[in-house]
């Protein structure tokens, strides 16, 4: 009887290790699937990162978009821009400046996450340089210029007239070594 105790309590601790491994894997797969979605159906505000041919505009198309930049931020950080709105014409490059402060005395490292709104106008905006692409080291106190560059996709539906690139500034871990 102990015998058969035993066996059973070790096949349920394998099964139950086999259960524990699996949802580490399925977990870990979420990200990149995730990515994937957001990047192919435009949800959670993802943009199109990809560098993109630049179409010349017709002189004759005088099309403007308003570009307006939402902010936030959590954690001690100053994060703003000195333009917070623009107009552009689709197919043209243009770019905004951003600005960071470390507000404690210790290095960290900060993450900017986009998010476009409209919707449906995630896909044609194209960042091909952003701050927000790659995390951010700062020393105690730094204050760092952050720029971004961008093409509004001239196919942007005609009916979007104003596009809202929001960014939540946050550090990600205290302990940076610089």
């Amino acid at each position: 009887m102990s015998n058969e105790r035993e066996n059973q309590n070790r096949r349920t601790t394998i099964q139950l290790l086999l259960i524990a491994v699996g949802a580490f894997g399925f977990a870990f797969a979420l990200v990149p699937l995730y990515d994937v979605i957001c990047e192919v159906t435009g949800l959670n505000g993802k943009t199109n990162s990809a560098p993109a041919a630049v179409n010349e505009v017709d002189d004759a198309e005088e099309r403007l978009v308003r570009v307006e930049f939402v902010l936030s931020k959590q954690g001690q950080w100053e994060f703003g821009a000195p333009v917070m709105a623009m107009e552009v014409q689709p197919g043209k490059m243009y770019g905004a400046d951003f600005f960071a402060t470390n507000l404690t005395n210790q290095p960290q490292v900060a993450q900017a996450i986009p998010s476009v709104a409209p919707s449906i106008a995630a896909r044609y905006f194209i960042k091909t340089e952003c701050f927000c692409f790659d995390q951010q080291m700062f020393a105690a106190g730094e204050r760092k210029e952050m720029p971004m560059r961008f093409i509004v996709d001239p196919d942007l539906p005609a009916d979007v007239e104003t596009i809202t690139l929001s960014y939540t500034f946050y550090g990600v871990r205290r302990d940076a070594a610089l």
